[in-house]
This record gives structure tokens, C-alpha cells and sequence, in this order.
């Protein structure tokens, strides 16, 4: 009795027998693993079916694939096309040869299709298995033949004589291009199906003729844009017609006039109506050198007058040129100079103080007075920004621009900033000259005098960039000319050096 309560019995022989409750717990687990076994094997059947026996699985595919063409379902977007079935094969097993010759015969297939539809004019199908034969790579000479037959059969279907009468009419009413059912597009359908058709090739010819002369009568008032639109057409349907030549040719010459026009405009500070024909020159050819220089010479020019605005405190004026320049050309480095010029000018007169007291703006200005003095007899004309001399003298004209302390003030530095601009000219540093002459300009130099000095830089500049165009440096000749550009337009010599440039640039090309 003692041994009740343990997993194990003897029995009458004297044996060693399970307890019940432990062999139902060995059911269980046997149970258990025997599910488990089932579970993997439908889990990973296909896993072990294609990974492991990638031949069984190719021949079922090359199988499939023998009855879809035998059914005559060559291609399916499901998939189960014998094409599709076939490339599957190949992909699986690239080395089994039944596959790469069913593909060819689905090829054939195909192609006979194309004839069989073409005989029943189901000329749509016939396009379509004809698309397929030359996709499986069936022989040229084979698909041709097919493809001249369907154009022939087609055209014999098509109501020709229909088509070329509608697109007279076209012609007449003058609805040469824009639909399908316009004049040109109507002859080109008659002569993609009977290239040699007398009346479609007539009616084609004097429909781009009459295209063309619109072109050329469009061109007398300045319609480049749309001549060149009409000349883009006729080579698009007829790139031989007798009066490309002729129109092409004046398109040329009206585009070479805008251009002169363009450059006179710029010249005589008509910056505004040269841009509206360098952007109409872009309309028409969106990388047109001459035009991209020109809008990078027009914002730069708008940048000057910013700064020329600033130096007055006419700040409102000044941020309607640096938007008209940062329209035109935001990145270039004038315009960014100049929007931190404009804003430096903004920042001297706002910390200025302009609503001082009568006693308070006194004693500022002649505090700034001697701080510019002080940074004159230290040799710092121009920098360091905010305390050069320079910029002491404009925050004190910012404040009091009639006084005379002032006045002695710019008078005494007018010929420092003369001797600056020419030291920089000696020295061929023609950055410093160019902030010389900022100044001689900010601090009220009379006009012409400026002027004759902006041409002398603008001149240096041209110089500099014909020893980099001689040097092969286009690029740097380029920076050249835009800073002359910037300086003086109408300096002598720009405009054939502009052309040097323009005609190495195109010779690099070529």
C-alpha cells in the first residue's frame, strides 16, 4: 500500500509497469509532434517544391504552357499566357531548351495570327499579334511582309478617298493642325497607309505652304515664337517642303534682329523692354546664351540702381530694384551683394537714430565724425564693416547730410576714396576698385565723374577677360564681360568681345 502514490507499479510477475497517468501524457506529446509534422510540411510544401525541385517546377510550367499555345492563348496579362508561362519556365531553369524553342514557336504562332486576323479584317488584332511576333524576336523579313500586307488590306478598308476629302476641307476652313480632324493630320494618316497617294502628298504641300506663309507674314510683326512653332510642324510632317528653307531663314534673321534690339534697349537703359525680347528669345529656346547673359546683365543692372537708391536712403525705391534683380537672376553674385549693401545702408540710418533730438543728433554726428577721422588716420578706409571710416561718414550723413562737419567730412574723404579707386586699378585688384567707386558714388561725387570712372573699370574688365579668352579660360572671360556688363554696357569694344566669346563657346561645343 505504500507504493499507491508513485509513477510506478509492479506486477504480478514481479515487472515494472507505467502508472495510467503518465502513459496518457506520452499520448499527448505523440499527439502533439505528429500535428506539428503535418503543419511544417503543408507550410513549407512549396518552399521544398520550388527551392528544392526546381526541374519538377519548370517542367509543369513548359506543360502549362504547350496548352495555352495549343489553345491559342499566346499572351495573357494574368500571367497564364503560353508566353508568360514560357518565361517563367526560362527563368526558373535558363538551361532547359524546351523552353527557349516553345517561346519561338508561340513567335510563329503569333505572326500567323496577325495573318489569319488580317485575312478577316480584324485589323486590331492583327496590330496586336504582329506587336507580339516582333517582341519574341521573329525574323525581320518575316514581320515586314506581314506588315506591308496589313497596310495594304487596311487602306483598302479605311475609306481613303473619305479621308482625303475630309482633310481638304480641313485645308480650306483653314484648320490645318490641332485635332485629329484637321488637315495635316488627316493626310498623314493616308500617307502612313498609301505613301505614294497623289491627292494626300497635294493637299499635305499646300497645307504646310499655307502654314508657312502665316509663319513668315507673323514674322514682319515679331512673332517669333509662333513662327517657330509653325516651322516645328512642318518638319514634323514634312521636313523637305520647298518652303522651310526660305522660312527658316528669316526666322533666323528676325531672332538675330530681336537680339540687336534687345542690345540697344539694354544700352539705352531700357532695361525693362530688353527683357521682354531676351524672354521672348528664351520662349523659343529655353538655353539661348545670349538671352540667360542678358537677364544676368539686366539684374545686375537693377542691382546698381539698388545700391544707388540706398545711398540716398530712397529705400523703398532700392527693394523694388533688388525684387526686379532677384526676379530676374536671384543668384547671382551682384544681386547678392547688393541686397547686403541695401541692408547695411537700412541698418546704419535705422541705428542712426532719425527721431533724436536736435541736441541728442549733435552730439551723434559729430561723435560719429571723429570716430570716422579716427579710422581715416588708421588707414581703414573701407573696412572693417561698420567701422571704417567709410561707413562712420555715411551714418553721420544719415543723420545730418547738410550739416557742415559733414560736408568737410565727405569732402576730405571724396579724394581718398579717388586715390583708393585708382591704387585698385594700378594693382590690378578690381574688386577693391569697384568698392572705391560703391563709395565715390555713396558719398555724392558728381555724375560724370563716376561715370568716366565706371568706364575706365568696365575697360579693365574687358582687358582681363581678353587674356582669358586668349588663355582658353571661358568661363573666367565670361565673369569678365558680366562685370564690365555690370559696370558700363555701352563701354566700345563690349559688344565684339561678347561675340569672341560667343563664337569660342560654340566652337568648344562643336
Amino acid at each position: 500500500m505504500g507504493d499507491i502514490g508513485h509513477l510506478h507499479l509492479r506486477d504480478r510477475r514481479g515487472a515494472i509497469r507505467t502508472h495510467p497517468s503518465r502513459q496518457r501524457e506520452w499520448h499527448w506529446w505523440l499527439l502533439g509532434g505528429l500535428m506539428l509534422m503535418v503543419a511544417l510540411v503543408i507550410l513549407f510544401r512549396g518552399f521544398f517544391s520550388d527551392a528544392l525541385m526546381p526541374t519538377t517546377r519548370s517542367q509543369a510550367l513548359i506543360e502549362q504552357a504547350g496548352q495555352a499555345l495549343a489553345a491559342g492563348r499566346l499572351s495573357a496579362t494574368d500571367g497564364n499566357g503560353a508566353r508568360e508561362l514560357y518565361e517563367a519556365a526560362i527563368a526558373i531553369d535558363p538551361d532547359r531548351p524546351e523552353a527557349r524553342s516553345g517561346l519561338a514557336r508561340v513567335g510563329d504562332a503569333a505572326l500567323a495570327q496577325a495573318r489569319a486576323a488580317m485575312e478577316a479584317g480584324r485589323f486590331t488584332q492583327a496590330h496586336e499579334a504582329l506587336r507580339l511576333a516582333r517582341e519574341l524576336s521573329v525574323p525581320r523579313s518575316e514581320t515586314e511582309a506581314v506588315a506591308d500586307a496589313l497596310r495594304t488590306r487596311e487602306s483598302s478598308h479605311a475609306g481613303i478617298d473619305a479621308l482625303v476629302e475630309r482633310g481638304e476641307q480641313a485645308r480650306l476652313a483653314g484648320r490645318l493642325v490641332g485635332d485629329d480632324e484637321a488637315a495635316l493630320p488627316l493626310f498623314a494618316r493616308v500617307l502612313a497607309l498609301q505613301p505614294s497617294h497623289a491627292d494626300a502628298l497635294r493637299g499635305r504641300e499646300d497645307a504646310i505652304g499655307t502654314l508657312l506663309d502665316d509663319a513668315r507674314e507673323g514674322l514682319r510683326a515679331g512673332g517669333v515664337v509662333k513662327a517657330a512653332d509653325a516651322i516645328a510642324i512642318a518638319m514634323q510632317y514634312d521636313p523637305g517642303h520647298i518652303d522651310l528653307p526660305d522660312t527658316q531663314a528669316r526666322l533666323t534673321e528676325e531672332l538675330d534682329a530681336l537680339r540687336r534690339r534687345a542690345e540697344a534697349d539694354f544700352t539705352r537703359g531700357r532695361i525693362d523692354v530688353a527683357v521682354q525680347a531676351w524672354r521672348l528669345l528664351l520662349q523659343r529656346d529655353p538655353a539661348d546664351p545670349d538671352a540667360l547673359a542678358g537677364l544676368q546683365r539686366a539684374a545686375e543692372a537693377h542691382a546698381v540702381r539698388a545700391r544707388r537708391y540706398a545711398a540716398d536712403f530712397r529705400f523703398a525705391d532700392a527693394d523694388a530694384a533688388l525684387r526686379e534683380a532677384s526676379a530676374l537672376a536671384p543668384d547671382n553674385d551682384a544681386v547678392r551683394t547688393a541686397v547686403a549693401q541695401v541692408e547695411r545702408s537700412r541698418r546704419a540710418h535705422r541705428e542712426s537714430g532719425a527721431t533724436m533730438p536736435a541736441a541728442e543728433r549733435r552730439q551723434q554726428v559729430a561723435e560719429l565724425l571723429r570716430q570716422a577721422l579716427a579710422a581715416e588716420q588708421r588707414g581703414d578706409l573701407l573696412a572693417p564693416p561698420g567701422d571704417s571710416a567709410y561707413d562712420k561718414m555715411r551714418a553721420a550723413q544719415a543723420l545730418a547730410p547738410d550739416d557742415p562737419g559733414v560736408r568737410q567730412g565727405v569732402a576730405r574723404l571724396l579724394p581718398q576714396a579717388r586715390q583708393c579707386f585708382d591704387a585698385g586699378l594700378s594693382a590690378n585688384d578690381l574688386g577693391r576698385a569697384r568698392n572705391c567707386l560703391d563709395m565715390r558714388d555713396a558719398l555724392g561725387e558728381g555724375e560724370a565723374s563716376v561715370a568716366q570712372a565706371r568706364r575706365r573699370l568696365a575697360q579693365r574688365w574687358l582687358a582681363v577677360g581678353d587674356e582669358r579668352l586668349a588663355a582658353g579660360q571661358l568661363e573666367g572671360a565670361g565673369s569678365a564681360l558680366r562685370s564690365a556688363l555690370a559696370l558700363d554696357p555701352a563701354t566700345p569694344g563690349i559688344v565684339e568681345f561678347r561675340e569672341r566669346l560667343r563664337s569660342a563657346a560654340l566652337g568648344r561645343t562643336n
